[in-house]
């Protein structure tokens, strides 16, 4: 069949739903999902040259598949980079990442406020294979600048992080890392493309945890980073091939389908997670809100200029409470109450979830590390769904109007 180009200059929505290999020769409009393990080659001398890289062809779903091939198309025009891997989770992302650009006796700057997992990843695996990290505040550019030693080769930032939701200057800090020769690499799980886009910002790699927005409805496990071409079949590629950390196909065509509607959905979640943070704000058993959207946040400004004037679907707020110990009561008392969010630690979906990250999300972290992340014993995060406001806010007053028999 004849096969017709997209034009240039498409709007992010139309990517969205157009970009993906080239139809076959049944012109299915939804995209096809190809589930095998293998690819029939016309004769050994053309899969003597394919798997040597000297010809393109699939030949083994470990080392690319078609379904796979859409997904990274279309999440590569989305954040606006050359080109994207496919990977079989966020963390597998992140270990894909350290793995291509990292060796023994390389330093890492990272932020102190980032996922409790990817803190022990860096710190914990790497750190035995002789890999240094420092970790830094989120939003102190001079902390930045001031840890940069002769072998910094990787800048990580996630913006907003997870679960307090600061905002870096992602432009200041590419200007750091290109300064000293080093990569930037942007975790952006939180906005996904749909309202951030590091690299028009000067980052180098863009990590994603398709589990999250990019699903967004909580079914499967995934994950990319989106860079040059050059870094993909350079870096990443040899250690794919190698090391495995294959995305399926089946998932990566949940994650293709799920990016199709991934706009609306950032934007009616945004304005349901605005709205509710806005009616936290005025609980008198919360201390405090954490979300980009506010105008109390403290850096408001930047994440309406680098989120396209939004503050995204996650916020967190601290209970009221004497002590750690009645702080975590309290919190725990909350999330027990609700009867509409889910209790779970994922984020991204349709379904509004509740955790108390302490526990969970970075319950594997030290309590030091803890602390100087801001991750208190009554912190709450909510990752906000499409439900009806009034639903939330109301489930959500079970538990905060229930504290004050216990305050």
């Amino acid at each position: 069949m004849t096969v017709k180009k997209l034009p240039a200059q498409l709007h992010l929505d139309t990517l969205a739903v157009r970009t993906a290999v080239d139809k076959s020769q049944y012109g299915e409009n939804a995209e096809a999902l190809y589930l095998t393990s293998s690819f029939v080659q016309p004769n050994a001398e053309t899969a003597a040259r394919r798997f040597a890289g000297e010809e393109d062809g699939y030949t083994y779903s470990r080392f690319g598949n078609p379904t796979v091939t859409s997904m990274e198309l279309r999440l590569a025009a989305l954040e606006g980079s050359e080109a994207c891997i496919g990977t079989s989770s966020g963390m597998a992302a992140i270990t894909l990442l350290c793995m291509g650009l990292l060796k023994a006796g390389d330093h890492v700057i990272c932020s102190q406020s980032v996922f409790g997992s990817t803190m022990r990843l860096l710190a914990g695996e790497f750190g035995k294979f002789g890999v240094q990290s420092t970790f830094v505040s989120q939003t102190d550019v001079a902390q930045w600048r001031a840890a940069v030693q002769p072998n910094t080769r990787l800048l990580f930032a996630e913006t907003p992080t997870n679960p307090l939701t600061d905002v870096c200057d992602i432009a200041a800090l590419a200007d750091v890392a290109h300064n000293a020769g080093a990569v930037l690499a942007v975790d952006n799980c939180f906005c996904s493309p749909a309202l951030q886009q590091p690299i028009r910002y000067g980052a180098d790699v863009v990590i994603h945890s398709g589990t999250k927005y990019l699903d967004g409805q909580g079914r499967v496990i995934a994950g990319a980073l989106c860079t040059t071409q050059q870094l993909v079949d350079e870096k990443f590629m040899p250690v794919m091939r190698s090391a495995g950390f294959t995305l399926s196909a089946f998932n990566a065509w949940v994650v293709l389908k799920g990016m199709e509607t991934l706009s609306i959905r950032m934007k009616a979640q945004s304005d349901n997670t605005l709205a509710l943070a806005t009616w936290l704000q005025d609980q008198p058993q919360v201390t405090r809100v954490y979300y980009p959207g506010l105008p109390s946040h403290p850096q408001h400004a930047l994440a309406m200029r680098q989120q396209s004037g939004l503050g995204g679907a996650v916020l967190s707020f601290d209970v009221k409470a004497a002590d750690p110990v009645q702080a975590r009561k309290h919190a725990f008392h909350v999330i027990d109450s609700t009867l509409v969010c889910s209790i779970t630690a994922n984020l991204g979906d349709t379904k509004t979830t509740i955790t108390h990250p302490a526990s969970t999300s970075h319950g594997r972290i030290t309590e030091a590390q803890r602390q100087a992340a801001g991750i208190g014993q009554g912190l709450i995060r909510v990752a906000v769904g499409l439900e009806n406001i009034d639903d939330l806010k109301a489930d959500l007053a079970r538990g905060l109007v229930g504290l004050n028999t216990l305050l």
